[in-house]
C-alpha cells in the first residue's frame, strides 16, 4: 500500500521537476530593480538622457509616493483628493534604480503622447480637466529636477481621451481620435480639427476604435488600423488615400486590444511591413466577461504593396494586452497581458506570463519563439519599454479603479527588466561597444562608427536606430527601427573596428528627433548611443 502511495507523490515529483527544468531552459531571464516605484506606470517612455518618464493618473487617490515638501495638488473637483501631496508620476534612473516624483497636475488617464525633434516629451489629453490639456516635459540628466509643464497658451481642439499620437516628417505630431472624437488634429495646431470618418465607420456597439494603432510608413502616409480595418492616411491633404482589406480574428483594439508593431526599416526603405497581434473576443467587454478566451492570430501585411494581403498565423497562446517592442535586432519581443478577457477595470483574468518572440525573417509557423516567464502578472495598464542597454523594462499593472493590494491581481509597484537572449553571458565576447558615434548627423550623412569587440568580427555588423517610443494601452506611440546602410566593418586597431554608415535618406523614413544607436553583432547589441537626427 505504502508504494502504491508513492507512486502518485513520485510522479507529481517529476513532473514538477520537469517544469522547473524546461522554464530554465527558456531563453530569456528577469531581474527585479525596484520593488516599490511609488506608482503604477500607466504610460511610459524612456528619454535621452537614460531616464525613465512613468506616468499614472491624476484623480486616482494616495500613490506610495509623496511630493517633494510643499509640493502638493489642489483641485476641488477631485472626488478622492482634493489637496494631493502625492507623486502621481515619477523619474526613474535605471543606472541607479533611483525614484524621483514628478508633478502633473491635470488628469492623464488614458492620454497619449511623443517626443519631439528636440528631444522633449509632448504629452496630451486624458479625462476630465486633462481632456483638453497639452504638457510637455523636457528632460534633463539623472542629477536634474526637470518637471512637467503644463501648457496655458495652447490647448487641444477636441477632447482626447484613448488617443494615439504618431511624429510626422517634418517634426509635428498627428493626435489621432479617442473616445468621443473621431477626428485628428496637430501639434503645433493647424486649422484646427479634420473629421476622420474612418474611426466613426469602424466603431461597434462597443468601441473598439480607441488608441488606434498609427505608423508612419516611408512613402510618407499613415497606416491607422482600428477595430479590424485599416487605411492609409495623407497626412498633407488631410484625405484617405487607401483601405486596406480587412484582418480576420475579430476586433484589435481598445476595448479588445491586441497589438501592433511595424517591423524594421532596411535596404531602400521603400516597404513597410506590419504586424497585429491577438486581441480579446467581441462581446467580452460587453458582457464584462474575464474568462473568454483571447484570440491568438496575428496577421502580418505589406502595407505599401500595391496589392496588399493579410498573412496569418497563430502565436502559442492567446493574449489581449499584450505589448509588442522592436528589439535592437529588428525582433520583436511580445510580453504582458492575459488570455482571457477584455480591457478594463478588473475585466481579464489568466494572466499570460510567457513572453514570445517574433522572429520576422522566419517561415510561417516558426516565427513564434516562447521565452522563459515571469512570475509577476502585468495586466490591465502595464508597460513595456525598451532600454538603452538591449534591457527591456516592465511596469505597471493596475487593473482596478483605485490602488488595490489585497486582490488575486494587485496594483502592482514593482519595475523588473526582461534580459532577451542575446544578453547571456555565453554571448559576452559577440558584444560591441560603441567607442565614438557623432552626437547629430543629418538625413543622407555619411559618418563613421567606432566600435570595439572581444572577438574577431564575422560578417556584416548591423548598426540599427531605435526611436523611443511612448508606452500605452498595448501599443508602443512612435515605435520605429531603421537598419543603416553600412559597409563591411574594417579593422582600426586593437580589437576596434570602424563601421561606415549612411544616415537615413529623409523625415520620411526617420522622423527628426533622438534615436538609440546600437551597434548589432551576429545578433548582439551594443548599449546604445543617442544621436540627434537632424534636417
Amino acid at each position: 500500500m505504502a508504494s502504491l502511495l508513492a507512486f502518485p507523490l513520485l510522479t507529481l515529483v517529476l513532473l514538477h521537476s520537469v517544469a522547473i527544468s524546461t522554464r530554465a531552459d527558456l531563453p530569456g531571464t528577469w531581474d527585479l530593480l525596484v520593488a516599490n516605484a511609488g506608482i503604477a506606470s500607466m504610460h511610459t517612455a524612456v528619454t535621452r538622457f537614460n531616464t525613465v518618464v512613468l506616468l499614472d493618473r491624476t484623480n486616482i487617490g494616495p500613490s506610495r509616493k509623496m511630493l517633494s515638501r510643499g509640493h502638493c495638488r489642489n483641485d476641488p473637483n477631485d472626488a478622492v483628493l482634493k489637496h494631493d501631496c502625492y507623486a502621481h508620476s515619477v523619474l526613474f534612473d535605471p543606472n541607479t534604480n533611483q525614484i524621483r516624483p514628478l508633478m502633473i497636475l491635470t488628469d492623464t488617464w488614458c492620454s497619449s503622447g511623443q517626443f519631439l525633434p528636440d528631444g522633449t516629451l509632448l504629452q496630451t489629453g486624458g479625462d476630465l480637466d486633462g481632456v483638453r490639456k497639452i504638457r510637455k516635459f523636457h528632460p534633463c540628466d539623472a542629477a536634474g529636477s526637470c518637471d512637467w509643464v503644463e501648457l496655458d497658451d495652447v490647448e487641444l481642439t477636441d477632447g482626447r481621451w484613448y488617443a494615439t499620437n504618431q511624429i510626422l516628417p517634418d517634426g509635428s505630431v498627428i493626435i489621432v481620435g479617442g473616445r468621443g472624437a473621431n477626428t485628428v488634429e496637430y501639434y503645433p495646431p493647424r486649422n484646427g480639427v479634420v473629421e476622420l470618418k474612418f474611426l466613426a465607420d469602424v466603431e461597434d456597439t462597443q468601441m473598439d476604435n480607441l488608441y488606434p494603432y498609427v505608423h508612419l510608413l516611408p512613402n510618407g502616409h499613415l497606416f491607422i488600423f482600428a477595430n479590424n480595418k485599416a487605411v492609409s492616411y495623407d497626412h498633407v491633404t488631410d484625405n484617405v488615400a487607401r483601405e486596406y482589406p480587412p484582418l480576420d480574428g475579430g476586433p484589435r483594439n481598445y476595448p479588445s486590444a491586441g497589438s501592433s508593431a511595424m517591423l524594421a526599416l532596411e535596404g531602400d526603405y521603400s516597404t513597410a511591413v506590419i504586424v497585429v497581434c491577438g486581441g480579446a473576443q467581441y462581446g467580452a467587454f460587453i458582457q464584462k466577461s474575464t474568462e473568454t478566451p483571447a484570440h491568438g492570430s496575428c496577421g502580418r501585411i505589406v502595407a505599401t504593396s500595391p496589392d496588399p494581403v493579410w498573412e496569418m498565423e497563430d502565436m502559442p497562446f492567446g493574449r489581449i494586452m499584450g505589448d509588442m517592442v522592436m528589439l535592437p535586432t529588428g525582433e520583436v519581443l511580445v510580453i504582458n497581458g492575459a488570455q482571457a478577457g477584455t480591457q478594463g477595470f478588473e475585466l481579464a483574468s489568466d494572466p499570460c506570463l510567457y513572453p514570445l518572440l517574433y522572429r520576422p525573417d522566419q517561415p510561417v509557423g516558426l516565427r513564434f519563439m516562447t521565452l522563459n516567464p515571469g512570475t509577476v502578472p502585468r495586466m490591465y495598464h502595464s508597460t513595456a519599454n525598451l532600454l538603452p542597454d538591449g534591457r527591456v523594462l516592465i511596469a505597471g499593472s493596475n487593473p482596478h479603479y483605485f490602488y488595490k493590494f489585497n486582490a488575486e491581481f494587485p496594483t502592482e509597484l514593482r519595475l523588473e527588466a526582461f534580459s532577451p537572449e542575446y544578453l547571456g553571458p555565453d554571448r559576452a565576447n559577440l558584444r560591441p561597444v560603441i567607442e565614438e558615434v557623432p552626437e547629430a548627423v543629418r538625413y543622407g550623412e555619411r559618418f563613421d562608427v567606432l566600435v570595439s569587440v572581444p572577438l574577431s568580427v564575422v560578417g556584416i555588423m548591423e548598426v540599427n536606430l531605435g526611436s523611443a517610443p511612448f508606452a500605452t494601452h498595448s501599443f508602443s506611440q512612435g515605435q520605429r527601427l531603421i537598419k543603416l546602410a553600412v559597409t563591411p566593418s574594417v579593422p582600426d586597431g586593437d580589437a576596434r573596428y570602424k563601421i561606415s554608415c549612411v544616415a537615413p535618406p529623409n523625415g520620411i523614413v526617420a522622423p527628426p528627433g533622438y534615436y538609440m544607436a546600437f551597434a548589432v553583432n551576429q545578433g548582439v547589441p551594443s548599449v546604445a548611443r543617442w544621436v540627434h537626427l537632424v534636417s
